[in-house]
């Protein structure tokens, strides 16, 4: 081969590699504006996030008595069965007092004597004495020491009671309540009237809703060694199948759920200092706000996009540092008390965002 075909090869073979880096300057350039040649998709989901105290327990009535004997004796009368309703001071069981009866009337025998032939004070000591026998005739009763319904009782005529054998229940089921622990870092969130939600496993797919009505002002020291507080919380309207002791578990409603539009971030594009988004099968941009967050994704603020939409792959993640993969299924959860913030990746929005 002569000097000249030479140099005609070689000023081919240079040709040839300049026109290779033009292409490929061409390719970089149209992938770096609009959407990303060989893009990928990203579908607009919707989650909820939650300001709440989580919470569990179980519930109970109103007001409870235990219905028990204050002492030794046989049960002479039961006025009542149970899912009675009855009124404060109604009698349930009478106990023999006869031996109680004899004394009082003793006394009062005692009493008259002494108002005649004896001195003031010996008056003033029987009269003393009389009320502790009055009381004695009362033990023998076991009263209603408030309005309700006899939940439960196991007692008969003849039987036999000792001092503090419990025999039954007596409940006031007007309303229910329930003491929950809340986390002393949690407490100063707490609000006299904040709603709760209660889920019961005896009441499945369904909520019953309550509200915070007080706390103390002291915290308590839990076996765990962890420091809580105590609240009270109020149910006032309940279902039938909600029973006194039923377990729950619910949340205290510190504000109300926010809805977000979530996407990747690599989906959002940018021009002139504003932020966009194309659909797909669509060449439009649509201009919309955002929001970090957490990592791999933002919030869209836009009535033009909504839950289910498919959006185009804007801009690529910078792979200094990476492999330069795109994670797409980093998909931030609906909150606790805390919202995800911040953006990784090498992703920097305009600076009034």
């Amino acid at each position: 081969m002569n000097k000249l075909s030479k140099k005609v090869k070689t000023i081919i073979i240079i040709s040839a590699a300049v026109v290779a880096v033009l292409a490929a300057a061409v390719t970089i350039k149209n992938c770096s504006s609009g959407a990303v040649k060989g893009s990928s998709e990203y579908t607009v989901t919707k989650e909820t996030y939650e300001n709440v105290i989580e919470i569990s327990g179980t519930v109970e009535a109103a007001q409870e008595q235990t219905l028990q004997a204050l002492s030794d004796g046989t049960v002479l009368g039961v006025y009542v069965k149970e899912g009675d309703h009855v009124k404060k001071g109604d009698v349930i069981i009478q106990l023999d007092d006869s031996t109680q009866q004899y004394n009082l009337a003793k006394q009062d025998y005692s009493i008259a004597t002494a108002s005649i032939t004896g001195s003031a004070r010996e008056l003033s000591l029987l009269k003393t004495e009389r009320k502790a026998l009055v009381q004695k005739v009362a033990d023998r009763k076991v009263v209603a020491t408030f309005d309700g319904l006899i939940a439960k009782l196991d007692v008969s005529v003849g039987d036999s009671l000792e001092a503090k054998d419990s025999v039954g229940n007596l409940v006031n089921v007007d309303y229910l309540i329930a003491e929950v622990e809340v986390a002393e870092t949690d407490v100063g969130m707490l609000k006299v009237g904040q709603k709760v939600e209660f889920t019961f496993a005896a009441y499945k797919d369904k909520t019953v809703y309550g509200y915070v009505e007080s706390w103390p002002a002291i915290g308590e020291i839990t076996s765990r060694g962890a420091t809580v507080v105590k609240a009270k919380i109020r149910i006032e309207d309940y279902p039938a199948e909600i029973l006194p002791n039923y377990s729950f578990t619910g949340k205290i409603q510190i504000s109300e759920p926010e809805e977000y539009l979530l996407v990747e971030r690599y989906a959002v594009g940018f021009e002139d200092k504003k932020t966009y988004v194309v659909k797909k099968g669509s060449s439009e941009k649509i201009f919309v706000e955002m929001r970090p967050y957490g990592s791999e994704n933002v919030k869209i603020i836009s009535d033009k996009i909504k839950e289910g939409d498919v959006l185009v792959q804007q801009t690529k993640p910078k792979t200094s540092g990476s492999n330069g993969n795109i994670s797409r299924n980093n998909k931030s959860g609906s909150g606790k008390n805390s919202e995800p913030g911040g953006m990784g990746g090498g992703f920097r929005p305009p600076s009034r965002f």
